[in-house]
């Protein structure tokens, strides 16, 4: 599913406008993105929760010549599903 059918279904679940359905996802988006840049969890009971995680550096190689890089930290965002989501998708 891409994000525009994710609004078809909020639209048609919510009978709300696809403009208003469009407007709600791109709040969430925007609100859970700005929310993890600031070092917060954003956390949805029942589906699960969004953080941010440091990477440290770490050595690699590069695979097309073999020659050995430093590959930078970085900080990553990380989604943890919570309970129901888990036994939804294992349906127990």
């Amino acid at each position: 599913m891409n994000k525009s059918e994710l609004i078809n279904h909020i639209s048609e679940d919510a009978d709300i406008s696809k403009a208003a359905a469009a407007r709600a996802l791109n709040s969430f988006i925007d609100n859970v993105g700005k929310s993890i840049t600031k070092g917060q969890t954003v956390s949805l009971i029942g589906f699960g929760t969004f953080s941010q995680k440091k990477r440290a550096a770490r050595a690699g190689r590069n695979p097309q010549t073999g020659v050995a890089i430093k590959i930078a930290a970085a900080k990553v965002v990380k989604f943890t599903p919570g309970k129901a989501l888990k036994d939804r998708v294992n349906k127990r």
